[in-house]
């Protein structure tokens, strides 16, 4: 039985050394010079692993077996590890370099912010001396000054070189306080320094309960394809669906900014001693003036500011409105020939100097076309208006633009802001429903 056991185990160890060294010893044929390195990939994938006998190896062939396979491996290059990219993105960068907020460093913040607060609180203590402006009595045409409470944080020193920086914070002090109203005599401004303006109350009337509830009616879905109003001078039909843009967070449409606009001209012809003349060209104006190249195409609307149709000769306006409307968003153009301006305003502080001068090139032809005459605006300013209501998000322009025009039509500033845009927006919807503007 030893003897069977030594025999499987030779001829075990003759196959296994067989498969090992491969064509060298079973192909007397083969030629090793001629064999190219893994010139199979296929044949090289499918090559088994070394695979040791049951039997002991001598400390010679193991180290042989062993040198091979290190030669075998040392032709392959090394694998380099991955390094990631550097990813570009925001961090949070606070005071003194620190990146990452660490809990490690909340007492760093909480004592700057205690410093902080000890070094403003310190300005309670300081005395600070009023200037007094004197002026005799003997001088009638200078102006008398008062310097109420509202000048106590205002450091100010008035010469008359600066007399506009003072007129600024005069104004900015008058709308902090209204105890330059209440504290003896009225404020005298210098004939050089603009008279500050004061708005109107009817521009702020709150709406009553009724009106309110008009104008929710009107919002309700079951007034969605209802006609809810028909203005007969500018033939508009409008809907429910229609008057629905007058919501917060809707978008303007043509319809409602085009009837708003006709009740504004109703609205001057009623109180003519109130508004300036103007005119107020619809939606669809601007886009039939350019050209296909960009430019003035006069003869396209040559037709629209004829006196028998406007009764009123168009030059004759103190202002003229133009809205521009650029695919999402609504801007003003006015051609001011009360000051002798061509103004764009944009609620988002835009520019487009294309649009005052296509502006400019059709008030030359309407003049020259309804009377004969050139006028000359080479003098005239091409104005940005930058000192204006901004609007805060994506879809108050069209509100924007509606109160800009109402508030020049009345020669007054834009005194209003995005926190009145509300209120705007219900005002004219029960203004529309009622097709009377206030």
């Amino acid at each position: 039985m030893v003897f069977f056991k030594w025999v499987l185990n030779f001829r075990g160890a003759l196959a296994s050394n067989r498969k090992r060294s491969g064509s060298k010893r079973c192909n007397p044929h083969f030629n090793h010079k001629n064999k190219t390195l893994h010139s199979n990939p296929l044949v090289f994938q499918r090559s088994k692993k070394l695979r040791f006998s049951s039997m002991d190896q001598s400390p010679e062939k193991a180290s042989s077996s062993l040198n091979d396979t290190v030669s075998r491996l040392s032709r392959y290059p090394d694998s380099k590890l991955h390094v990631p990219k550097e990813v570009q993105a925001p961090v949070k960068h606070l005071k003194f370099g620190l990146s990452i907020p660490n809990p490690n460093h909340d007492f760093l913040s909480k004592k700057l912010s205690n410093a902080k607060k000890q070094a403003f609180d310190s300005f309670k203590y300081i005395n600070k001396d009023k200037e007094v402006v004197t002026v005799e009595e003997d001088d009638e045409d200078s102006g008398s000054w008062l310097m109420a409470d509202a000048f106590d944080k205002l450091s100010l020193n008035h010469s008359d070189n600066d007399s506009k920086a003072y007129n600024k914070l005069l104004k900015s002090a008058e709308r902090r306080t209204n105890k330059l109203k209440d504290s003896g005599p009225q404020v005298k401004v210098n004939e050089k320094l603009e008279k500050p303006e004061v708005v109107t109350h009817e521009l702020f009337v709150p709406l009553t309960k009724d009106e309110l509830a008009e104008v929710s009616h009107a919002f309700s879905a079951e007034n969605k394809k209802k006609i809810l109003v028909s203005h007969e001078n500018s033939s508009i039909d409008i809907r429910g669906e229609v008057l629905q843009c007058l919501k917060p967070g809707s978008w303007l449409n043509d319809e409602v900014i085009n009837l708003y606009l006709g009740l504004l001209k109703e609205r001057e012809n009623r109180e003519p001693k109130k508004f300036l003349k103007c005119h107020f060209f619809n939606t669809f104006f601007y886009k039939k003036l350019l050209s296909s190249e960009g430019g003035c195409n006069y003869k396209a609307v040559k037709r629209w500011t004829s006196q028998r149709k406007l009764g009123y000769c168009l030059f004759d306006c103190d202002k003229i409105f133009v809205p521009i409307h650029k695919d999402i968003h609504w801007c003003l153009a006015v051609i001011n020939k009360k000051d002798r301006k061509f103004q764009y305003l944009d609620s988002l502080r835009g520019r487009d100097g294309k649009v005052l001068n296509a502006l400019a090139n059709y008030f030359v032809e309407e003049v020259r076309d309804k009377s004969g005459q050139d006028i000359d605006i080479s003098s005239w300013e091409r104005e940005h208006v930058e000192d204006l209501p901004a609007q805060k998000n994506g879809f108050d322009c069209g509100m924007f633009m509606l109160k800009y025009i109402d508030f020049y039509s009345r020669d007054l500033s834009l005194s209003f802001g995005q926190e009145h845009m509300r209120y705007f927006r219900s005002r004219t919807a029960k203004e529309i429903l009622r097709l009377r503007a206030d």
